[in-house]
This record gives structure tokens, sequence and C-alpha cells, in this order.
């Protein structure tokens, strides 16, 4: 079950930068994170090529990818290329994981069916644990095959390692296959765009699931992908996500936004996030639904909203 500790991240964005990352690492923030198409339908980057530079950029923080669409990528060189991430990282990496599918063009050029994913994504996870665990693989699934394949993770000259066993796989997406997938094969928990009620319902079935396969949850991450905006004029703030939000998922009306991406001032937003707390949010990764002073919203997250949240009396550990 969710624990007794509230942890802030932040998505860097609209794409990785040195300055703003230092300021970040100078806050209260234990997490940035990253995402990013193969083929966008603008000039934006790819995952793991935002998370490298995260990885290089960074001392401090944690890094993740969020999201990492799994089901595109081969997973023998996923499986290397973050394994070699979390080795110069010194075992900072995480690994947010989801199947896609919003850009089927995506899919058709690299010559996956989209009808597939979901399938995909299971059998390239257990794929991605075993070559973590050290020792030869082989693996005869629907979608892979591997004999005797040994992944050796890079060994940097600074003395870094990886974490053991790989990093972190932290299952998004918002329907219940993900929550089952999360259950099953999952660190952890990531979903976005999801309003607090419905967090809390899939806290309910990842539990459930959890407890008809015999597994403990204990050390599972309880997180959510959150696009905000916080401002000293909460006007503005409602104002940065209707702009940035407002169209860019079907033109969702004010009604819908509030449900699912908190914006106003520190006071106010700390109410909704709350809300997500008391369904069972251990994690916040805030993501600023804004075109401009994006370190703003994250500072006003880590110095005015972060420590107005409180862990519900009787929360288990």
């Amino acid at each position: 079950m969710p624990g007794d500790r509230i942890t802030l991240g932040a998505a860097a964005l609209p794409e990785p930068d040195r300055d703003w990352l230092a300021a970040v690492e100078r806050l209260p923030i234990a997490s940035v994170w990253q995402g990013g198409h193969i083929l966008p339908r603008t000039a934006t980057g790819e995952a793991v090529t935002r998370l490298s530079l995260m990885v290089a950029w960074t001392e401090r923080v944690r890094v993740g990818s969020a999201i990492l669409q799994l089901p595109l990528y081969h997973p023998v060189i996923v499986a290397k290329q973050l394994a070699d991430l979390d080795a110069w990282s010194d075992g900072r990496l995480s690994a947010g994981i989801g199947i896609g599918g919003e850009f089927p063009h995506e899919f058709e050029a690299v010559g996956v069916p989209v009808r597939e994913r979901g399938a995909r994504t299971n059998e390239a996870l257990e794929i991605l644990r075993a070559l973590w665990a050290g020792g030869p693989v082989t693996h005869h699934g629907r979608f892979f095959q591997l004999d005797q394949v040994d992944l050796r993770p890079v060994a940097p000259p600074n003395g870094s390692v990886g974490r053991p066993g790989g990093p972190p796989l932290l299952i998004s997406g918002r329907k219940e296959p993900a929550m089952r997938r999360a259950a099953r094969l999952g660190d952890g928990w990531m979903p976005y765009l999801m309003s607090p009620s419905a967090y809390a319902r899939s806290v309910t079935t990842i539990s459930d699931e959890a407890r008809t396969i015999g597994r403990d949850l204990a050390g599972f991450e309880w997180m959510v992908y959150v696009y905000c905006s916080i401002r000293k004029d909460g006007d503005r703030a409602r104002g940065d996500v209707e702009a940035f939000l407002g169209s860019a998922y079907g033109d969702k009306p004010r009604s819908m936004l509030d449900r699912i991406a908190p914006a106003g001032t520190p006071e106010e937003v700390a109410v909704r996030l709350q809300e997500y707390v008391d369904a069972g949010v251990r994690h916040f990764i805030i993501s600023p639904a804004a075109h401009e002073d994006t370190l703003e919203v994250v500072t006003l997250a880590a110095r005015e909203v972060l420590p107005r949240l409180t862990v519900p009396a009787g929360a288990l550990t």
C-alpha cells in the first residue's frame, strides 16, 4: 500500500536544458523526467536521447523516462541502452514504460502492428528483467527469440555502477490493462491525465490484481504524472493550462481540465494535489503546463506546495 512519504519530481520541458536542470537540482526535487517520440509531429526529442542528456547534466536527482514507448524498440537494444545509462548515472535511472498508440504512423514506420503493442510490451518487460538479472538469457516467445544472450553493461571509468537487477520499471497508462501490467510486471504505477478519483480506483485495481497473483506490493511506487501550472496569479496559471492542454488532447473543456490538470496559486494547487495524496499518490511528477517560465512552476511546487501536503493518518507504509 502507499507509504508515508511524499516526493516531488519535475518534467524537463520542452527539452532538457543544462541550466534548468542545475536550478532544479538546487530545489527539494527528487527526480526529473522526459519522454519522447520516434516520429513526433513537431521537432522534439526521442526518449533515450533525452535520458542521456539528463544523466550527463545532473548529479543528484533521479532521472527517468516519462514515458518510453517500449513496443517501438527491440528489448535487447533498449535493455543495453538503459543498463549503460544506469551505470553512468550511478544507479539513478528509472524507466517509465508505456505502450503508446496515439501516433499510429510511428508503429507503421518500424513494422510493429498497433494492435500488438500491449502483448509486445509484456514480453519485452520480461526480457528486460531477465537480461538485467545477469547471465545468458534464452527466450522463445511470440515476438522475440533469444539464445544465450548475455548483456554486459558498461563499466564507467569513474567507478559508478548501475542498480542490481536494473532500473525500476514504472508502468504508465490509464486503462485497466495497464493497471494489470503494473501489478504483474512493474515496480510502480505512473499514470497521466488522471483525476484523483480515477487514481483511487486504479490503486484498488492494482492491489486486487496483485493479491490475485500472490504478489506483495511492498516497495511498489505510487506515482502520477500531472500537467500543472502554479503562479502567484491564479488566473494566469489557469490560462496556462487552457492554452497548453485545451486542444492538445482532443479540445478538452475547462471542466475536464480542472479534474486532470491542477492550476492556480500554490494554496489552490496544494488543495488539488492533496486529493491525489488521499487517493494514494506518493510521488508527483509535475509537468509544467505552460509555454514559458516553467522553472517558476517547479519552484513554487517545491517550495510552497510540497510542504502543504500531508499523508492521511493511518496510511500504511
